[in-house]
Parts: structure tokens; sequence; C-alpha cells
């Protein structure tokens, strides 16, 4: 059984996914430079997700206007645990901040934001445990794309035909979707991410 926090991602020793939903000319350009290009906006927070089943909840399965293709972009560790160790959680959580005021500061400033939301099975019922997503600010977007991003691939195909499946059998679309196992977060982060050991 899941812990309550804890990332599960599609990951191997150099690189992990995540997956993040755009209309069509953000995908099309982007898949064609194989990183993230103009239209999209480098001006404004990208949010990241590990969680395949998440964003599928969030984008309704790729149907939700401007949100319609599923792109899986796969990044390399160093760059992922990098924004990790960056970030500050959007809430002041006992704990990790000694008081609101220290999480206000920290969070006003970090270049990146930590959020976690409830995980969602295929039929996006809410799951007893969390799913990490992480907030790029402009202030680390070029990073992002410059440096971090190894390939993008178009899982648009793909989450129409699980989307199909999912409405007979969530049993046999889960030996379909992408694998995700825990990710062994670096143990300096664990408390500050909400993770225990």
């Amino acid at each position: 059984m899941a812990r309550l926090y804890e990332i599960r991602a599609d990951y191997d020793r150099e690189t992990i996914v995540v997956y993040q939903a755009y209309a069509d000319p953000i995908a099309d350009a982007s898949l064609e430079a194989q990183t993230f290009v103009r239209p999209f906006s480098f001006k404004r927070m990208t949010w990241i997700k590990p969680s395949f089943l998440w964003l599928m909840h969030r984008s309704h399965w790729g149907q939700k206007t401007g949100q319609t293709r599923i792109l899986a972009v796969r990044i390399n560790r160093a760059g992922w645990e990098r924004a990790l160790s960056l970030g500050e959680l959007t809430s002041p959580e006992r704990g990790v901040y000694r008081s609101a005021a220290e999480w206000e500061r920290k969070f006003q400033t970090a270049p990146v934001h930590i959020q976690w939301d409830t995980e969602r099975s295929s039929r996006g019922a809410a799951l007893p445990c969390f799913s990490i997503q992480v907030g790029l600010s402009r202030h680390i977007i070029r990073e992002f794309v410059e440096e971090w991003i190894v390939g993008i691939e178009d899982l648009t195909p793909r989450v129409r035909k699980w989307n199909a499946i999912r409405v007979g059998s969530s049993r046999s679309l889960k030996r379909e979707l992408p694998g995700e196992k825990v990710y062994p977060v670096p143990g300096e982060l664990t408390r500050k991410l909400l993770i225990s050991d």
C-alpha cells in the first residue's frame, strides 16, 4: 500500500518521466524541437507531474480544452532533484516550517513550488495517498528547457485508446498504463517534502 507522501514515477538510472497537457500549437512545436519552444511561455510557471493518472484526472483524459495533447517529458534525474531541492511547499506544513511567517518568506522567493494533491484511480476516484506536482517558475524554466529535457513523446493516441478501455474494464487498462514505482528521494530532501523514511 502506498504511503501518504511518496513520489511514484516512471524512471531509470538517469532519467524520470513527467507529464504535461497542452493544446496543439505548443505540443506540435515542442515535439518537433524535442524540447519546449514558443508558443510555450517562458514567463509563467509550468507544472510537471510524474503521476500519469493524476494528469489524466486533471485533463479529463485529454478532453479538457487546452489540454488535449498529452506529453511524456523525459528529463534527467539531476534536474528533477535540483527542482526538488529548490522547492518550497505550497502550504505552511508543521514539522517543515517553524512558523507561517517563515514559510511565507521562503515561498515568496522560491524558484520552485511543490504541491501534494490527492492521487486518483483510473476512474478518477480519490485514493488515500498524495501525488506530487512541481511548479517551475520563470526563474528556472530556461534551465528546465535547455538542460534537463532528454526527449518528449506524444502519448495522445494511446491516451484516447486507454480512455476507451477504461470505460469497459479498469483491470485490463492497468496492464496498459505506464509503470510507476517509488522514486528514491535523497535523504536530505525527505523532511522538507513531507516524505518519511
